[in-house]
């Protein structure tokens, strides 16, 4: 059986949504979302789950629904600058370690974006244990809008489509995009052997999400987020 470990990373300053890992949603902190379906997937698995954070606030809210940690994320880790694959590299580097288990794969759940399911998880590990070629998956949902198609970025002091392809003249006709809505992430320990900088390689998968799906940035999403499921808009219960 696989030796799996997962990642949940929290850095304790937030800019657009203060203190946002731990600010509660429908009655309990964000990170609560995370644990949970951190526990229910690893019923049925052997793994080990991490906690990567710079705040002893944090670690607290943690503690409190079972997820203890030891480990401190370094300074140079935790600023805006950081990106999230070091940032994983780092406490998988500690937690093997610490129980000499070299792990098999690595599974990131983003604390902000906790509209995932267990089905979703075991559906998308199950791919990536199928596949034996294959880097990573993340999850991605349908994109609402389209480079090749309505998106545009600035040229000089004009501006273009973001993808110029001429024979593009309806949303129909343009190439399939996704959103990656940030929500977990799943990598072979090969990928970081290969010591890519970012979630992109040429052996990446996506699975896609068929329920809504999104992550918190800024104050009015979670707003949204919190009307949708206390009012039974969404077609999963967290």
């Amino acid at each position: 059986m696989s030796n799996i470990l997962i990642t949940i990373c929290a850095r304790g300053g937030s800019k657009g949504v203060p203190k946002k890992n731990i600010k509660k949603l429908c009655g309990f902190p964000m990170i609560y979302y995370s644990i949970k379906i951190a526990k229910d997937f690893l019923k049925d698995k052997n793994g080990v789950i991490a906690l990567s954070t710079d705040s002893e606030e944090i670690k607290k809210v943690a503690k409190d629904y079972g997820l203890l940690s030891n480990y401190s994320r370094p300074a140079k880790l935790a600023s805006d600058q950081a990106g999230k694959v070091d940032v994983i590299k780092d406490v998988l580097m500690f937690e093997e370690r610490k129980t000499d288990v070299s792990f098999d794969f690595i599974l990131d759940l983003d604390i902000t974006s906790p509209l995932r399911t267990l089905s979703d998880l075991n559906n998308s590990f199950e791919i990536i244990q199928n596949d034996k070629e294959a880097l990573n998956i993340f999850s991605v949902s349908k994109s609402k809008k389209n480079p090749y198609f309505n998106m545009v970025e600035q040229k000089g002091v004009y501006f273009k489509k973001v993808k110029e392809i001429t024979d593009v003249k309806t949303r129909q006709s343009a190439p399939v995009v996704y959103d990656m809505n940030a929500s977990f992430y799943f990598y072979t320990r090969k990928f970081f052997n290969e010591r890519f900088d970012t979630v992109f390689t040429n052996k990446t998968l996506v699975y896609e999400l068929t329920h809504e799906c999104f992550d918190i940035d800024e104050p009015i999403d979670f707003i949204i987020m919190e009307y949708l499921l206390k009012n039974n808009f969404l077609k999963i219960k967290l």
